[in-house]
């Protein structure tokens, strides 16, 4: 609409062909009546997502500009465990296209390129994203326990409705470019730079049980649903990673027309800068990611008292319970060095 605004929109459509159950294998076949197998499905359509966006632009100044977006996906064939009722030589279970979901939310970002030594981005993403099955999955326990085939609309494993990100570059240029402290005619911070990068985001659902069951053993008893499913939330994300670099330009060779330039960049990488213990999964009876509740409940106390070493045996299950896959990674320091020619 100016030379310092304007709106924008797409419509895009994505199809992919299936990942999960579309191999065809006939050992599946063999005495399927006796054998509590999955049969894949060599048949299954692909699975498409119809993608719309829609937004405005503005610029504030010479080197900034704020965007404003609306996004709409509709995803349709999403595959899906399915149960094939009275079908000879007995009802078996299967991959269909069944499911299918939306996910809608609004962006709203700033960004502010190279003005003097700073460079920054800014954002913050409102999302629902909801369906009938969030992996090809779901619906195991609805088909084992002989349920139909049902489909309701439910939050994705993966829906976070609030997504902060934040991006922070300090850096000082080269030669006529470097405009920071000096020792006579050596600069000290020349070719050098800082990024700092945030992420901020709000808990991703899962499923909470009614009662509390032994998670650590190799098989988990089944327990049903406080709420709806995905209807607990967890915990908020928070990480700063940062990097402080510098670049080396090298040259190689005597003549000036064989000359070759190089760059040597050597860099100190922090992720989980502080170090923020950030938790990725949890246990659906607590919705704790370091205890399932079972050593103190009443079942877990007559099930330790039985053992032939209680003491031995709670020890060990709670380094079991105690998953470090349920949280995110620590602070983890990198020095590295990067050649480029």
């Amino acid at each position: 609409i100016s030379d310092e605004a304007s709106f924008f929109a797409h419509y895009d459509i994505l199809t992919k062909r299936p990942t999960d159950g579309n191999i065809f294998d006939p050992v599946n076949y063999q005495y399927m009546e006796n054998r509590n197998v999955i049969i894949s499905n060599p048949n299954l359509k692909p699975e498409k997502t119809i993608d719309y966006e829609i937004g405005f632009q503005q610029v504030l100044s010479k080197t900034s500009s704020v965007k404003v977006s609306a996004f709409y996906k509709e995803q349709r064939n999403n595959v899906q465990l399915m149960s094939i009722s009275n079908a000879y030589p007995n009802t078996y279970r299967t991959y269909g296209n069944q499911d299918f979901g939306t996910v809608k939310g609004t962006t709203i970002s700033y960004d502010m390129r190279r003005t003097g030594n700073i460079r920054m981005t800014a954002s913050y993403t409102l999302q629902f994203a909801n369906g009938t099955g969030s992996d090809a999955t779901t619906a195991l326990a609805l088909v084992n326990a002989g349920q139909p085939n049902l489909r309701n609309i439910f939050p994705y494993t993966y829906d976070q409705r609030h997504a902060f990100s934040f991006v922070f570059d300090y850096r000082y240029g080269g030669g006529s470019d470097y405009n920071g402290p000096k020792i006579g005619d050596f600069g000290v911070f020349e070719n050098t730079g800082l990024n700092i990068t945030s992420n901020i985001g709000s808990g991703t659902p899962y499923s909470r049980q009614k009662t509390i069951t032994a998670a650590a053993l190799i098989t988990e008893p089944q327990s049903g649903l406080d709420g709806s499913l995905n209807g607990s939330r967890k915990d908020w994300t928070f990480r700063v990673d940062a990097q402080l670099d510098r670049n080396f330009a090298l040259e190689f060779g005597s003549d000036d027309e064989k000359k070759k330039a190089a760059y040597l960049n050597v860099y100190l990488r922090v992720s989980n800068l502080f170090n923020i213990i950030n938790t990725l999964d949890v246990y659906r009876s607590t919705g704790n990611a370091s205890d399932d509740g079972y050593l103190l409940s009443a079942v877990g106390q007559n099930a330790v008292a039985s053992q032939l070493n209680p003491g031995s045996y709670g020890d060990l299950y709670g380094l079991k319970v105690n998953n470090p896959f349920n949280y995110g990674i620590p602070r983890t320091i990198r020095l590295g060095v990067k050649f480029d020619f």
